[in-house]
């Protein structure tokens, strides 16, 4: 989650620029960490209902993920820095193991974005799971969450590494656990759109590569249909998370049938915007998306006395909430990937978000 003062960071970026990813990453000699659990990805056991595949979404996997990408190896994920590069290796041994296939151009899954003054290039990761109708495979639910945080800074106590194991690991893991779930789906009940997971970078420094993609999209921008963006979803109340957006477009009504039909699975409330004067519409990456008037809404559990602290660790959070928020995005974009019908905005909503944007 960006400071609001980054707002100013946003139209920075220059010239398109992609790469095959890098070979380095998790679990490395040295590092002290453990990857998480690997499970095969042509494994035999297949989930054959949505919601047995959300309930393999589970805090200790959750946690397995987090404890590597906010670990203090990783440095705090700088825009552009090794450590970044290592969060981002690990999402596509991630994604590949699951069996997705590269999103990227060339179907790479990584596109790299130019980073002003020096040109430095800086990574997102781009992963999509394929839709199973002839013709709606070729429309997409965007899912995103970032990758990145803001690196080594002011020591705290003694402790200089910004780990965001809140902002954004946990978004960033979730991400991963739903693509297993995706993954994990027998033929019969996949979606039909298809999936594309974006882990974008540059978040800290103005919502960088949620631009870039955006503005220099790897499927045609009028295939998407909806974004799902997660940001910050590992502290706080332990049976609710603010859904902001969720008024402005059908999505709110998905979300909240998803959170009433599953309630003893997720055990969470939907929540509207508590916080408006914060203008948190403004600083994740879903705002790129609502921009170009894809219909978008935001999962964010709030903030707290360790946002952009180096206390940001691991040990903090609550990664049974994490997990069952990341259910309920798994379930509401089955949903959303499956109903025939594209998302659409109200007219109310679409005035708001063309107003907050600048749009027409």
């Amino acid at each position: 989650m960006k400071h609001i003062a980054t707002i100013a960071g946003l139209g920075l970026l220059a010239a398109c620029a992609s790469a095959t990813p890098s070979t380095g990453g998790a679990g490395a000699p040295g590092t002290g960490v453990t990857p998480a659990p690997s499970v095969p990805a042509n494994s035999e056991a297949r989930t054959t209902t949505p919601a047995a595949a959300a309930a393999t979404i589970t805090a200790g996997e959750m946690r397995d993920h987090i404890a590597y990408i906010a670990s203090d190896a990783l440095r705090g994920r700088d825009t552009p820095s090794p450590g970044l590069d290592s969060a981002a290796a690990y999402l596509v041994r991630e994604f590949q193991r699951l069996g997705l296939r590269g999103g990227a151009e060339n179907g790479a899954f990584i596109q790299r974005y130019p980073l002003r003054p020096k040109g430095n290039l800086a990574p997102n990761v781009v992963a999509i799971f394929p839709g199973s109708d002839p013709t709606l495979r070729n429309e997409y639910v965007v899912l995103s969450a970032h990758m990145d945080h803001v690196g080594v800074g002011r020591p705290v106590r003694g402790d200089s590494i910004y780990n965001g194991a809140d902002d954004d690991a946990s978004g960033t893991s979730a991400l991963l656990e739903v693509a297993e779930a995706f993954a994990s789906l027998a033929e019969g009940v996949r979606p039909a759109r298809s999936i594309l997971f974006l882990a974008v970078s540059g978040e800290e420094k103005g919502l960088l590569g949620s631009e870039y993609y955006s503005d220099h999209p790897t499927v045609p921008l009028e295939s998407i249909v909806a974004n799902v963006n997660m940001d910050m979803i590992g502290r706080n109340e332990t049976d609710g998370v603010v859904v902001i957006g969720k008024n402005y477009s059908s999505l709110g009504a998905v979300v909240e049938q998803v959170a009433a039909e599953h309630r003893q699975l997720i055990g969470l409330t939907a929540g509207d915007d508590r916080w408006p004067n914060e203008r948190f519409f403004f600083r994740s990456d879903h705002f790129n998306f609502a921009r170009k008037e894809i219909p978008a809404i935001f999962f964010f559990a709030g903030t707290h006395e360790d946002y952009h602290e180096p206390s940001d660790e691991v040990e903090r959070l609550d990664v049974d909430k994490a997990a069952r928020v990341a259910r309920m995005i798994f379930l509401t974009t089955h949903s959303i990937a499956t109903t025939p019908q594209r998302p659409t905005w109200s007219a109310q909503g679409l005035a708001e978000v063309r107003r907050m944007t600048g749009g027409r």
